[in-house]
């Protein structure tokens, strides 16, 4: 039994027609009338659960919903009906979206306790399913709503049990059995929190987060984590001494004091080897003098994202525990207009000594990130490096809103990566690397400038990176489009989303 806030995950060991519960609830794919479970639900309520099915035209489709009172035929006082698609196109994070909506169901008609009886799609599949069901209970169930005043808003969920039927039989599940379904809630319930973690990080306002509070909560998760995670925060003198003048270029325009987070967690055992996450942390991105409209920039404390994601997956990595050594680095700054603010035409020098001259300040996340990525390079040596970035609008207009893009010249690290992803439910396509356009980077003043033509936008973005990767094996992941969304889903409500929150553990902890 597991438990985030009030509710509380558990294995039941009853059939569905008798569970004692507000609501009973399952999956449909495409008919549910030649489903065994939704027959002797049907049976039992005298045909009523098909009727109702054909008078709403429910044929299972991916986001229908079938509610319907028992009237005391059957112990549940509801019963529910997710639909999940075609059963052969199902794969285990679509369980999120499920569970996500069922959830979003009971809070709205005010029920305390779910029986959700598991999708039978093979025992080989059962404990992912079981994760992923309750990362979707607690993705779908998150919601920001700090700065509202209304009654409604204060309101707690009314959902308080959320119990699991993997054998509709109701038999006792074995010791082996359930020490997989209790690692299955830890597992998935942890990577939620991380999430949801990442996800208040971004929603907050940029005059909350700042480089400073970022830091903080860096320093705070370590805290949690005593004798498993190390934290190292840079100032900008400290910064200085290092070299890193791209990175300080970026916030000097700024009150806000630019912070560059070093996070450590090392296991208990020799490592098998060190990765490194490094995460974009503008806490706030105005453009610079290559000033935004004004829409544009509304959402613009959503380019820590990167950041959020590496700083707020330790936490779960450091629970959950991994064979690696892993790092996470995050440089956080604010991209403002002032007299102090760098500007258009100047030349800096980044600290591994290459010097850029900037023709746009509002391509400064790369900047930021070439000078965490040698400090990855050169005081870590990792085996690995990962960045996260909200990079490019060409990013966005290539792949759309919701799909991620990912760039490397070392493709047995991208597979591996790629794979992970696709594990996760994260949507990412890899984008091609190609050196020919590294042509558009070069500067008559400097070694190169900072951006390239419109046309190929987020590739010269990953080639400017590459600058500073040199041969540690690297994947650059743009995050751009799925950072946050205008479009909710069960599992992703409007705003930040935490993307790549679930790759980045799934990647270090699964082994």
């Amino acid at each position: 039994m597991d438990a985030i806030g009030l509710i509380t995950v558990s294995q039941l060991s009853t059939s569905p027609l008798q569970a004692q519960v507000d609501v009973l609830a399952l999956t449909a794919f495409g008919d549910a009338s030649k489903d065994g479970v939704f027959k002797s639900i049907d049976q039992a309520l005298g045909g009523a659960l098909s009727e109702v099915a054909k008078s709403e035209s429910f044929e299972g489709k991916t986001g229908q919903l079938l509610s319907l009172h028992t009237h005391g035929k059957i112990p549940a006082k509801r019963v529910v009906v997710v639909g999940a698609g075609v059963r052969n196109d199902f794969t285990n994070p679509h369980v999120r979206d499920v569970t996500a909506a069922l959830a979003q169901h009971a809070n709205k008609v005010g029920a305390t306790s779910v029986a959700f009886v598991l999708p039978a799609l093979g025992a080989a599949r059962e404990a992912l399913l079981v994760q992923m069901a309750v990362e979707g209970l607690f993705l779908g169930t998150y919601k920001f709503g700090r700065y509202m005043t209304s009654d409604d808003s204060k309101k707690l969920p009314s959902l308080k049990a959320f119990g699991v039927i993997s054998d509709i039989k109701g038999k006792k599940p074995n010791a082996s059995q359930s020490k997989a379904f209790q690692a299955a809630v830890e597992r998935g319930s942890t990577i939620a929190m991380a999430i949801n973690h990442a996800r208040d990080l971004i929603n907050e306002p940029a005059a909350v987060v700042t480089p400073a509070a970022l830091a903080a909560d860096a320093q705070a998760i370590a805290k949690r984590h005593k004798g498993k995670i190390t934290v190292t925060v840079l100032d900008p003198k400290k910064c200085s001494e290092l070299g890193m003048g791209m990175f300080l270029a970026v916030g000097q325009g700024s009150d806000q004091e630019a912070r560059f987070i070093h996070m450590t967690y090392k296991p208990a055992k020799k490592a098998k080897k060190k990765v490194c996450f490094v995460g974009k942390g503008v806490t706030f991105d105005s453009g610079g003098y290559s000033l935004k409209p004004s829409q544009a920039m509304e959402d613009m404390k959503i380019d820590m994202s990167g950041a959020a994601a590496v700083i707020s997956a330790m936490d779960a990595i450091a629970t959950l525990g991994s064979e690696y050594e892993i790092h996470a680095i995050a440089a956080c700054c604010e991209n403002l207009v002032s007299g102090r603010a760098y500007k258009l035409g100047d030349v800096l020098t980044s600290m591994d000594g290459t010097t850029v001259e900037i023709n746009n300040t509002d391509a400064e996340g790369r900047l930021t990130l070439g000078d965490a990525i040698t400090y990855a390079r050169s005081k870590v040596q990792p085996d690995e490096i990962f960045d996260f970035a909200t990079l490019t609008g060409a990013c966005v207009i290539a792949l759309g809103p919701y799909t991620a893009g990912v760039m490397s010249d070392h493709e047995g690290l991208v597979r591996n990566w790629m794979s992970t992803a696709d594990r996760t439910g994260e949507d990412m396509w890899r984008l091609p690397l190609l050196s020919r356009l590294r042509e558009q980077l070069k500067s008559p003043i400097a070694d190169m400038r900072n951006t390239g033509d419109r046309n190929g936008g987020a590739i010269t973005a990953g080639l400017f990176l590459k600058t500073f990767a040199k041969d540690t094996p690297w994947v650059h992941v743009d995050i751009a489009g799925p950072a946050s969304t205008s479009s909710s889903r069960p599992s992703q409500p409007k705003g930040g989303t935490g993307f790549a929150v679930a790759t980045i553990i799934e990647y270090a902890t699964r082994h």
